[in-house]
Formats: structure tokens, sequence, C-alpha cells
């Protein structure tokens, strides 16, 4: 099996040779770090299920994305992810949602509701009308304050009040997220790293009251 390093070593030349052409060349490079990738997936999991044991009947390949980017709605991106993803609740909604992320130009971690569906939005935001401090005291406390960013910006975020609250709510910021995740920076170093997997659960735990 190929080391970790090969496997930045790939996305970051598929970063610079975005194309087909490329990628048939290199194919073989594409599967030794896919298969790099999943190995690393299953470790992950294998340590997060003692803390979720919803995860022990996830497989790593159902974790993961097509590195063909979808470009029939989005023609302007690149052919390929330059990246590799692991997101459990894809397969799983009994899981928590929440992702790990090893790219040419990031390493992350992240979760919480990311383009959830019309129904799971009204339920997050009669939460905040009914107790939105609640929230407002998690992002502002350890140990999410700790080891994350911030709330990611929302692109697609409201410009005023949802429809039926008051423009004067005292958490309107709040209410006018489509998206709501955090997001917790990686080093090269750390993902290739000994202690990658002790990282990631050791993030997984901080972000439990935020997602759980």
């Amino acid at each position: 099996m190929v080391a970790k390093s090969a496997v930045l070593s790939f996305l970051k030349d598929l970063h610079h040779n975005n194309s087909k052409a490329w990628m048939d060349e290199h194919r073989d490079r594409y599967h030794q770090a896919k298969e790099r990738w999943l190995h690393e997936v299953a470790t992950i999991l294998q340590r997060l299920e003692l803390h979720d044991p919803h995860l022990a009947q996830v497989r790593p390949k159902e974790t993961i994305q097509r590195i063909n980017n979808n470009r029939r709605f989005h023609p302007n991106r690149p052919t390929y992810k330059d990246y590799f993803v692991c997101e459990p609740a894809i397969y799983s909604r009994d899981v928590s949602p929440f992702y790990v992320v090893v790219g040419a130009t990031e390493c992350f971690m992240g979760g919480g509701l990311w383009r959830p569906r019309k129904e799971a939005l009204g339920k997050f935001r009669a939460a905040v009308d009914y107790n939105g401090e609640v929230l407002r005291s998690l992002l502002l406390e350890e140990p999410l304050r700790g080891h994350f960013v911030g709330l990611e910006p929302d692109p697609n975020r409201l410009k005023s009040a949802p429809q039926g609250y008051p423009h004067d709510h005292p958490h309107l910021d709040l209410l006018r997220y489509k998206s709501l995740t955090l997001k917790r920076p990686f080093s090269e170093a750390e993902f290739l790293g000994d202690g990658f997997v002790d990282l990631v659960e050791e993030t997984y735990l901080s972000l439990q009251p935020f997602i759980g």
C-alpha cells in the first residue's frame, strides 16, 4: 500500500493537470491514492464507532464521492474533484452529519446542516426561534471555539428574515442561514502524521454538542 503522502501528491498533480487525458495516463496513481484513502476512512470509522455504534454498519466505499464533477448543471467546474471525502451520513442518516476532506489545497473536518431539506430546515429555525441562545452560547464556548474557525460562510443565506419570522428577531442572523456548518482545518503535516485519526476523533467529539 502506498504512503499517505501519495494521496496528496496525486491530488496536487491532478489540481494542476485537470483533464481526462492526464487522468487516463495516471489512472493507476488514482486507484492507488483512492485505496489508500479508503484504508484511512476504514480506520477513522473503526475509531469513531466507539462513540456511535451506527458507524459499524457504514462501509468506507459508501462514504466517498465520485471523483468526476457533475458538469451538466455546473459546466464551469473542472473535470475532476481534486479532493477525497469521507461523509458517513451519505450512507446512513442515523449517524451524525460530519465529513473529513483531504484535498490539493486544503484538509479539514466539518459538520452540521448542509443544504438540509425543507422540513429539516424548518425544524432548525423553529428551534432557533424557541431557544436560539443555546446555539449561540455553544458557538462561543469551548470546545467549539477552541477547535473550529467558526460558522462557514453561507452564500445562499437569506437577505432578510425567513417567512413567518419578524425582522427584529433577536437571532435573525442565525435564522437567515440555509446551511449551518463548522470547519476545523488540518495542516498537511497533521494529515501525514501518525496522529491524524486521533485528531479526527478529538474533532468529532468536540463537534457533538453542535450536531448531536
